[in-house]
């Protein structure tokens, strides 16, 4: 009986802001293995053992918890592609590819569902989406520094960042090919291709 009501006591301390970050951390591991669409205020206050009325007190609807899930889901990848104290360029871009591939394939179903979303006319998930890509593209220019863009064949301009974009974009249709069927290309083989793919197509 102590230890039920210590816990309730727990409950009703934690601030709305510890109480709100619960919440996404669980709408984002609820993302890995259902669509966006899936995971409803429903869903979730069910998986968080809390009223639906408690739930719309920190998400105003349905939209606000879906972009909310998806920022979260966006700063996760970001995080975990981070570049890794390697001297290397191609070999730095080859790791931060290889936590993509490995994000996407424990996060799949949440993940294209997203992708989907960014493309169908949602302009806060599109926003989120682009600004995401945003991020894991311009670092490349941010961290690499001079040095390693020209071993890669690059320079920093609107022109290579464009191409860099694209390159981005052909990233991300393999890797949800390649998680849905690898086609006997073995994950080392993958990633080399797809870093050696950004300065070949720069330099093309």
């Amino acid at each position: 009986m102590t230890a039920s009501s210590g816990s309730r006591s727990g409950r009703l301390r934690m601030s709305p802001e510890s109480r709100r970050e619960q919440l996404l951390e669980l709408g984002t591991r609820l993302l890995s293995t259902r669509t966006l669409e899936e995971i409803s205020i429903e869903v979730l206050a069910e998986e968080a053992g809390i009223s639906r009325g408690l739930l719309y007190h920190y998400f105003g609807n349905k939209q606000e918890f879906h972009v909310a899930v998806v920022r979260r889901a966006v700063e996760d990848l970001v995080a975990i592609t981070a570049p890794r104290d390697i001297d290397d360029p191609l070999e730095q871009l080859a790791v931060s590819i290889g936590a993509y591939v490995d994000y996407v394939a424990e996060n799949f179903t949440g993940y294209v569902s997203l992708v989907r979303a960014a493309s169908g006319g949602n302009e806060e998930l599109r926003a989120l989406y682009e600004e995401g890509r945003r991020a894991l593209t311009d670092r490349i220019f941010e961290v690499t520094g001079p040095e390693g863009l020209a071993a890669l064949g690059l320079s920093d301009s609107p022109t290579m960042r464009m191409l860099v974009n694209g390159w981005a974009a052909m990233l991300e249709v393999v890797i949800i090919d390649w998680v849905t069927d690898p086609r006997g290309i073995s994950r080392e083989e993958l990633l080399e291709r797809l870093a050696k793919a950004l300065p070949a197509i720069v330099l093309a």
